[in-house]
């Protein structure tokens, strides 16, 4: 479980495809500082298992169901990542619940610069639609944010000089590829409600 609170901006320093999967090396100084063998990273987002560190490089297998729901297959050496280690039982909860399973992937259709910050709005899948709504919480590349407006195919987002100064978001453009993860507390409500009979 993690927060969406982004704790560093990382680099891709290798891709090699293994068939149907990659094996995707990360440099993260500090989310490596104490990860070993089995830890989970998230990366824009996504939930990998630590399978190699060495000083400040991870490795994690990326399988075929995940390079075909999230971005990550688009990924080169060189591509900046968001990077957040799990929430701990004893950690503030500064972001908002977020699993590391991706829901969908959006797009950047647009940025309007602010003085100092920025409204982004981006595509949605039609699926993902009623799980958003005005002021409610959407991870986008593993960031928590607030949804400022959500219509039924995309939504718009504020970011402050710390998201953009922090995170890749403050680098993407009008057609980059985002990772979607709506929030998981009305995907439970839904069903819930779902099965009264």
């Amino acid at each position: 479980m993690f927060t969406g609170i982004v704790e560093e901006l990382g680099e891709i320093v290798g891709v090699e495809p293994q068939g149907d999967s990659v094996a995707l090396t990360v440099r993260g100084p500090l989310v490596t500082q104490d990860a070993v063998h089995g830890a989970s990273i998230a990366v824009n987002g996504v939930c990998l298992t630590v399978v190699d560190v060495k000083d400040d490089v991870f490795t994690a297998d990326v399988i075929k169901e995940t390079l075909g729901k999230s971005s990550l297959g688009a990924l080169e050496p060189g591509s900046k990542v968001n990077l957040e280690r799990p929430l701990r039982l004893s950690d503030r909860l500064g972001g908002h619940l977020v699993q590391g399973h991706v829901d969908g992937v959006g797009t950047i259709i647009s940025r309007e610069p602010g003085e100092r910050w920025d409204v982004v709005t981006v595509s949605l899948p039609h699926d993902l639609a009623r799980y958003t709504v005005d002021k409610g919480s959407i991870t986008v590349d593993g960031i928590s944010l607030t949804v400022v407006e959500a219509g039924a195919d995309r939504f718009s987002i504020a970011l402050i000089p710390t998201t953009l100064a922090l995170t890749t978001l403050g680098h993407k453009k009008p057609g980059d590829p985002v990772n979607l993860e709506v929030d998981v507390v009305a995907k439970y409500v839904e069903r819930m409600l779902g099965d009264r009979s």
